[in-house]
């Protein structure tokens, strides 16, 4: 019987776990924090579950839109809704217990031995954790990574914080500062402005979110400063100070902001540091991850690596997928390459950004020949009854086969409807056909059949 031995019980390992024990192989999960590892207990699980609450305050927010008022005001004024946050942390850190719960009996009841503890490796074959040592046939590497700490302004936990810390807080921060405007920074800061904070984010770069599609980056920014958000663009913090009682941040160009609470977004460091892996002969790259090829294999023989630690796409779908590609390959079963093409990614945002295949960017520089349509969603039927005005559905084909590429949607549950323009590119479908499937009418998904069926029309009558 195979011996596979996991360092890590985040989606990577987890779902590794899963899948070896189903082909019969002996296995072992080394989890420092608990069954889901980081992802489920501090990332990914809480702030979603945060983002959730602060999508239904805005809802109520936008709900006289709609026809919809509230009683129980003061001197004639609407009752305005209110965030318990204690109950809502309260209800964040439960939810991520819960799932790690769920976790840990789903892998134990496949036969997974759990071992709560910090996995070293001694050599390729050998793990240590404790004062145990276990001898493997294969191992998976699956450490994640921690938020990066920026020199002057290292968090105290209490008025400077990482997301991994806001939850212990009893008050809701009455001026949020938020450093860094990537997906994280975005996400934190529009859920908090929609809690009720001020909040002002401070973006490096000309735009929040540069990675990110620049339509879809476009809607969010124009949406945050509707809604009072302080988007402070080519704004690099240089320090962040706590004062009496809150705190300053000083940027680059010498120009301060001052609010309550800082909270640091300013990406990850890979949790590969101190384990045994450069010992064991697993090769790093400059910035410390775990470098693999596409099925998890790293430099040393019977050693794989899957998510985070990796850093080939910081999501917790793609470290699950590593993870099962790394126990395919190592049983010996039939296994496909990673394919970064057809990975499907959510901005958890509100209005939430989705994307999948080929990029607008990749389109303009000429590295892909494709045709473009765009259709805002204020022309679809279900969005005006739902009150959305804010977004679009953008899809991607080549142009003579007609094959679709990829696209884009700005929409509330947005994750959601990603998945028909995921399994068109997956299964290499064409526009044809996607535009001559059924959609629900009135839906928010007719808006991309109906961009499929604009596709199919001659160039001259597109919307680039």
């Amino acid at each position: 019987m195979t011996r596979i031995v996991i360092i890590g019980g985040g989606p990577g390992g987890y779902e590794a776990a899963l899948v070896a024990a189903q082909l019969g192989a002996k296995v072992t999960m080394i989890e420092r924090d608990g069954p889901g590892g980081a992802c489920v207990l501090t990332d990914c699980v809480p702030s979603k579950t945060l983002i959730t609450t602060s999508v239904r305050k805005q809802a109520l927010l936008d709900a006289p839109s709609l026809g919809v008022s509230f009683d129980g005001g003061h001197d004639g004024q609407v009752g305005a809704p209110r965030v318990d946050l204690p109950l809502v942390n309260k209800r964040v850190k439960e939810l991520a217990q819960a799932q790690s719960g769920d976790i840990a009996a789903r892998v134990q009841a496949e036969g997974v031995e759990i071992i709560k503890g910090l996995g070293r490796l001694v050599d390729p074959q050998v793990v240590k954790v404790g004062d145990r040592t276990i001898r493997a046939d294969v191992v998976l590497v699956a450490t994640g990574a921690t938020p990066r700490i920026l020199p002057g302004a290292e968090p105290d936990g209490e008025r400077i914080l990482t997301w991994r810390q806001l939850y212990d807080l009893d008050q809701l921060p009455e001026h949020l500062i938020v450093i860094g405007s990537g997906v994280t920074g975005a996400e934190f800061a529009g859920a908090y402005r929609s809690l009720g904070s001020h909040v002002t984010l401070v973006s490096s770069r000309d735009r929040m979110m540069p990675n990110e599609d620049a339509d879809g980056a476009e809607v969010l920014e124009e949406v945050y400063r509707r809604r009072g958000m302080n988007v402070m663009g080519r704004s690099r913090a240089s320090s962040v100070k706590r004062t009496a009682d809150g705190v300053v941040v000083t940027l680059e160009d010498g120009r301060t902001a001052e609010g309550s609470h800082a909270l640091m977004t300013v990406g990850m460091i890979p949790n590969t540091r101190g384990i045994g892996l450069e010992e064991a002969g697993v090769q790093l790259d400059d910035h410390g991850f775990i470098k693999v090829d596409k099925v998890s294999r790293t430099s040393a023989p019977g050693v794989y690596a899957a998510g985070d630690c990796t850093g080939v796409l910081m999501l917790a779908s793609v470290a699950a997928m590593q993870g099962r590609i790394a126990v395919w390959h190592a049983l010996g079963e039939a296994v496909q390459p990673l394919r970064l093409a057809t990975v499907a990614s959510n901005i958890f945002t509100d209005p939430e950004i989705a994307a999948v295949g080929v990029t607008q960017r990749a389109i303009e520089a000429g590295e892909i020949d494709a045709k473009v349509v765009k259709l805002p969603l204020a022309t679809n039927a279900r969005a005006k009854m739902q009150g959305f005005n804010d977004g679009f559905v953008k899809l991607f084909c080549r142009p003579n086969t007609q094959i679709v590429l990829g696209g884009v949607v700005v929409a509330p549950r947005a994750s959601e409807l990603i998945l028909a323009v995921s399994v068109a590119v997956q299964q290499r479908l064409t526009v044809d056909q996607l535009a001559h499937t059924f959609a629900v009418y009135p839906s928010l998904s007719g808006s991309i059949t109906e961009a499929a069926r604009r596709l199919m029309q001659p160039e001259a009558s597109l919307g680039f």
